[in-house]
């Protein structure tokens, strides 16, 4: 006969025991019924199997002092092939108790139990037999076939539950040895095991009816318990029932004055409806009185406009006799030409003076084109000038003055033309001798020419100032027409706010009347925290009485918090407002803590 493998033979025997172990356990453990300890022995023969298992084929590594055959090193290897393996490896290390590798591998295959997942470890090692083969030998248990057979039998324990304490236990010096005794089964053990499972059985239904009567005992007296509980929450209940109505019957007579003190508000609330109305009538009178003061003044600019156009047709058709006047003067010197020869010279000279005069018009056209210029940016300052339309009571004011000024600028500029026509007549008389008087004053004419050029500036400069004061003037008629437009808008706008003004102090009226008391106090806790921090103030069930006026709080006299000194007083004794450290914004004080903080600014005044 052919000899067997002896590693085979081996190999054979521990997948047998692992096969007989693992069954074993768990039969017993379903049959037991709980959670396994460490000193059950099923298991702990279960150790000592998978032990020799790991052990099986394992390569002696050499040390200082001796020899390593330890399956510490291959378990570690589980914590690099499966991440959630850390955790097992980190609490093995931080045990205080082992220090052999032995007793480390012990230690991890029993946490590796409890947690569920001891076959998903080891099949890890089993797929990376590249990195095995640096710990075992190539005919070792988990390097063959029997290896994952194991693994699969692993399975099976997943339905254990094991709670083992580890860190009281010597792992180290435990000695791994088979127990086959357990697996050999006889006719006694049989029979003996049948009635072990009959007392097992009767002595379960014992504690099942033991553990049945304290369950009931427990819930008569919770039952007890919970009569005694609703008698005295009934008896509870009564009282609040008779404290409820005495409330309900407070309540009633409250809201009966409330009522007569709403009735009250409401004729309040008419009467300043009907005075409001009053002052509205007369804003209208005022306005419609305003607008026909605004229409007068309208017409008579008008009117002023009308009388300047006609004195600037007078100056114009006076303009045309004196250039009519020129023509005639122009007639007589070439007359003189053809009779004296030798003053061609004087002639040829004043053309080019009357070229020069040219000259000058033109520029004074360029310097029109300028002012037009001027014009333009003016009416870009007029637009923005009517953003400002919450100035514009101050507006009309200005306005008003404006058009005294423009009528004391246009009474100067007719006084001004009278005597510019005065002196025109007088020239023109002046002009006449001098025509008589040609041969005799021939010498004379360049210092007349140059006069008229003088007067003929200043003649276009004031047609410009004229034209610019009728173009202000008209811009100013402009900007009442504006005015008025955004007044009648702003009226209409503060009838409407008017309306919605009056509404919303019905709204708060109402809302303040149905407001309770609880609300008020947590808005005033509220009011009180924002504005001061690190203040301590009282309570609102502690004051009974005003702090100055010592007058009792009610419901019409309310309670009010000082955000200074943080005492409660009534409305009267709190209706200041003023700007503290701990609040820009201005808010309620107390009559002391207000005469206390103005002397105090008073004193830091210079």
């Amino acid at each position: 006969m052919a000899t067997k493998d002896p590693t085979a033979v081996e190999r054979a025997n521990l997948l047998n025991m692992a096969k007989l172990s693992i069954k074993g356990l768990i039969e017993s453990a379903l049959s037991f019924g709980r959670t396994l300890d460490s000193d059950y022995p099923p298991l702990q023969q279960f150790f000592v199997v998978m032990e020799h298992c790991l052990k099986h084929g394992l390569k002696v590594r050499k040390s200082f002092l001796s020899y390593n055959k330890t399956i510490w090193g291959p378990l570690e290897l589980v914590e690099k092939l499966y991440p959630e393996a850390e955790e097992i490896g980190a609490s093995v290390r931080d045990l205080p108790g082992l220090k052999t590798p032995l007793g480390r591998a012990r230690a991890w295959l029993r946490l590796a139990l409890m947690q569920k997942k001891m076959a998903d470890y080891l099949r890890c090692l089993i797929i990376q037999r590249d990195l095995l083969s640096e710990f075992y030998e190539y005919h070792a248990l988990m390097m063959e076939e029997e290896g994952a057979v194991i693994v699969g039998l692993l399975v099976g324990l997943n339905v254990i539950d094991a709670n083992l304490c580890v860190k009281g236990e010597d792992l180290d010096s435990q000695v791994g040895v088979i127990d086959f005794s357990m697996y050999l089964k006889n006719e006694e053990d049989i029979g003996n095991k049948e009635r072990n499972v009959q007392i097992a059985a009767i002595l379960d239904q014992k504690n099942y009816v033991e553990e049945l009567n304290r369950q009931l005992n427990s819930t008569v007296s919770s039952l007890h318990s919970r009569v005694d509980s609703l008698e005295k929450s009934n008896t509870k209940l009564i009282e609040e029932l008779a404290i409820a109505k005495n409330n309900i019957i407070k309540l009633q007579e409250e809201n009966h004055q409330l009522r007569s003190e709403n009735k009250l508000i409401l004729m309040k609330t008419q009467q300043h409806l009907e005075v409001t109305k009053v002052d509205v009538e007369t804003e209208l009178q005022t306005y419609k009185h305003s607008r026909q003061g605004l229409d007068e003044m309208y017409n008579e600019a008008r009117r002023q406009l009308r009388d300047e156009s006609q004195l600037r047709q007078d100056v114009e058709n006076e303009l045309a006799v004196q250039v009519s006047m020129k023509h005639e003067i122009e007639l007589a010197m070439k007359l003189l030409e053809k009779d004296i020869h030798e003053k061609q010279d004087t002639l040829i000279g004043l053309r080019q003076q009357l070229e020069e005069v040219k000259a000058i018009n033109i520029e004074m056209y360029q310097k029109l084109q300028g002012s037009e210029d001027g014009l333009k940016e003016k009416n870009e300052i007029i637009a923005r000038l009517e953003e400002k339309t919450s100035k514009i009571t101050a507006a009309m004011k200005q306005l008003e003055q404006r058009l005294q000024q423009a009528e004391k600028a246009q009474m100067e500029i007719e006084d001004e033309d009278k005597k510019y026509l005065q002196e025109y007549q007088s020239k023109f008389d002046s002009l006449q001798k001098q025509i008589s008087q040609k041969e005799k004053q021939l010498v004379q004419l360049e210092t007349d020419l140059k006069i008229e050029k003088e007067w003929r500036q200043t003649l276009q400069e004031d047609l410009q100032k004229e034209k610019d004061t009728v173009s202000h003037l008209k811009n100013e008629t402009q900007q009442i027409i504006t005015l008025k437009k955004e007044f009648l808008n702003l009226q209409d706008a503060n009838q409407r706010l008017k309306k919605i003004y009056h509404k919303q102090e019905q709204a708060l009226q109402e809302l303040g009347n149905k407001l309770s008391e609880s609300k008020l106090k947590i808005e005033h806790i509220k009011e009180a925290n924002k504005a001061l921090q690190g203040l301590v103030w009282l309570k609102d069930k502690e004051a009974t009485h005003c702090k100055l006026c010592e007058k009792e709080f009610s419901l019409s006299k309310r309670k009010h918090h000082c955000r200074n000194c943080g005492e409660i007083f009534c409305n009267a004794c709190s209706d200041n407002e003023l700007p503290l450290p701990s609040s820009p914004k201005p808010v309620r004080v107390c009559d002391s803590c207000h005469a206390l903080l103005i002397q105090r600014c008073s004193s830091n005044l210079p």
